[in-house]
């Protein structure tokens, strides 16, 4: 499943191949987000062409809308969505998580309201995972409780304890219901303590994971204690296993976590932001929405040979956004999701020439020079 091809002299950054049954991805590995089987505003064959091999849809919400029976007539969310390539989907923990005000959390399981209609539901650990079975996703996550930051060191202990119990019942029911070449994460949990990161990094290896998650960081912790928490949940996972860290994050943060060993990454910012009119740019971000650009006919990023900077200007796209045409949409995000899959392309490069260090230095002050050359 998991194979390492390279490995930097000098940071614990490595390459590796990661086979699933709807191909291979190679690692460090971005993977858009299509909450709701979609990554928005783009249709599959331009996510595929931008270089995504991997996306990552959400559990609860596909749960909600459209639901059970309408995923087991489409035979699955590959077919539903026409997407022919590896799926990655969460477990609805955190969902859970961010509608707090909807949810309850008890040793069974969680019961929440719907945000859509207010129904109540019950998800288990055995629940999420027959729900992501119909789903028929490539990777699978266990339940997890993500904590609130900040938290006392009682409820972080507690909550990572329900974490672990949640785990073990989702390896039982894994190992009657296991599908050939499908893969169970499990998910670090810990909060803002050093020890229970490290406890709950051996405790989950101790259950033979496919591959394991880091969850419960940039939950609003300072970046400096998201570094040292993720540092910490590494130190105690296989390194020939597959380190997934859930829900991050800038560019930054792709390139420092790189550096700690970390494999896979999601997150909702390169398409967030291009909803919002927000670019990444070998300059750093850049709003659209600027009157600055009124009249600038440079493309988004002078450096950038993705289609957007290739066939239209900033003052172009300004007037699309300012004017809400829906087509401003479609070209900011392929701009920003060019950006993340050639910034891993070009991490990738890197390890494999046993130059991420420099890498990592060049990324915060010659930026233009080691992504588009």
């Amino acid at each position: 499943m998991f194979r390492i091809l390279a490995q930097d002299p000098h940071t614990p950054a490595r390459v590796a191949r990661l086979t699933t049954r709807r191909g291979v991805v190679e690692t460090p590995v971005f993977m858009p987000v299509a909450t709701a089987g979609s990554i928005k505003a783009l249709p599959p064959e331009v996510v595929a062409g931008l270089g995504a091999r991997i996306i990552l849809a959400n559990t609860y919400h596909l749960y909600l809308r459209p639901g059970l029976e309408v995923l087991k007539k489409a035979s699955g969310l590959h077919r539903f969505m026409g997407w022919k390539r590896a799926i990655l989907t969460d477990s609805g923990g955190f969902q859970v998580y961010s509608l707090s005000r909807f949810r309850e959390i008890r040793e069974e399981g969680v019961w929440f309201k719907s945000h859509l209609d207010g129904t109540e539901h019950l998800l288990t650990p055995e629940k999420s995972l027959e729900i992501q079975k119909v789903i028929g996703s490539d990777i699978r996550m266990v339940l997890d409780v993500c904590i609130p930051y900040p938290s006392s060191r009682k409820e972080t202990q507690l909550l990572t304890t329900l974490t672990h119990t949640w785990a073990e019942r989702s390896q039982r029911w894994w190992q009657k219901e296991a599908e050939e070449g499908v893969f169970l994460f499990g998910i670090v949990q810990g909060g803002m303590f050093e020890d229970l990161r490290r406890e709950s990094a051996s405790f989950l290896t101790g259950l033979n994971f496919a591959g394991y998650a880091i969850g419960g960081l940039s939950v609003g912790e300072p970046k400096e204690e998201m570094l040292k928490m993720l540092a910490a949940s590494l130190e105690g996972l296989p390194k020939d296993r597959p380190r997934y860290l859930m829900g991050v994050g800038t560019p930054e943060d792709l390139v420092e976590a790189v550096a700690l060993g970390v494999d896979m990454f999601d997150c909702v910012l390169p398409t967030r932001n291009a909803r919002r009119g927000t670019v990444f740019t070998t300059q750093g971000k850049l709003s659209i929405r600027n009157a600055t650009f009124k009249e600038d006919l440079r493309p988004l990023d002078p450096f950038c040979r993705c289609y957007t900077c290739r066939h239209y200007t900033r003052a172009y796209l300004r007037h699309l956004f300012n004017s809400q045409e829906l087509l401003v949409y479609y070209l900011l995000t392929v701009h920003n999701l060019y950006f993340y899959l050639k910034l891993m392309a070009k991490i990738r490069l890197a390890i494999k020439k046993g130059e991420y260090a420099v890498f990592r230095e060049k990324f915060y002050q010659k930026r233009e020079e080691i992504l588009w050359t």
